[in-house]
């Protein structure tokens, strides 16, 4: 049995922001981390558009650990699971993990995981993680936010869940696209209390400056 502390679920969501859902999983899965996915129908859609992501395979969603010593034990560690299925395993509280990240979050799926429903695979796991008291980060990525969003994301907050909105910070001076998909994934990351090498903290600065 593997170890339940180096464990997560991820889940995908309809917004914009692919990137970020593909690098925490490229770094969770090299840094030894079993991780259940769960995607959307809207979610594969982003993944298409963003990404040219058709089949949700390790080959599509972490390239770069195909063809390393690791492949085989990461495409273990990568448990696939459609949202259809709201019986599996990741639906019931038997199941431990270490935390629950929904990134991207959608407006429609914030409201989903705010009313608790659990009609889909990726809404049932996320109530079953708060009702047993696990981290749940919800990163929200739409922009501007109405009175709804903001009601949503207290109720949420109330009931135990992390709002970790994908806002970047510029103080690192970053020089590409990757550096800022870095800095919200690795506030993830501390989040999740797993140790990486992003460069995401205050005392980056002064190395950069």
């Amino acid at each position: 049995m593997s170890d339940w502390r180096r464990r997560f679920v991820l889940g995908i969501t309809g917004a914009s922001g692919a990137a970020y859902a593909l690098r925490l999983l490229e770094v969770l899965l090299g840094s030894g981390y079993e991780v259940h996915l769960v995607v959307s129908e809207y979610g594969r859609r982003l993944l298409l558009d963003e990404a040219g992501i058709r089949e949700l395979s390790l080959a599509s969603l972490a390239p770069s650990l195909v063809g390393t010593p690791g492949e085989a034990d990461a495409s273990a560690r990568l448990v696939i699971h459609p949202n259809k299925d709201v019986g599996a395993v990741i639906a019931s509280g038997s199941f431990l993990h270490a935390g629950m990240v929904v990134l991207p979050c959608s407006s429609t799926s914030l409201g989903a995981l705010a009313t608790g429903s659990g009609s889909n695979l990726l809404t049932r796991a996320a109530m079953v993680t708060l009702k047993e008291r696990r981290p749940l980060i919800v990163c929200h990525r739409e922009s501007p936010l109405n009175l709804i969003d903001i009601e949503n994301m207290r109720t949420l907050t109330l009931a135990g869940a992390v709002i970790c909105p994908t806002n970047p910070g510029f103080y690192l001076n970053p020089r590409s696209v990757q550096e800022i998909v870095d800095f919200v994934v690795g506030k993830v990351l501390d989040l999740l209390h797993v140790e990486h090498d992003l460069k995401t903290r205050w005392e980056h600065h002064k190395g950069n400056a």
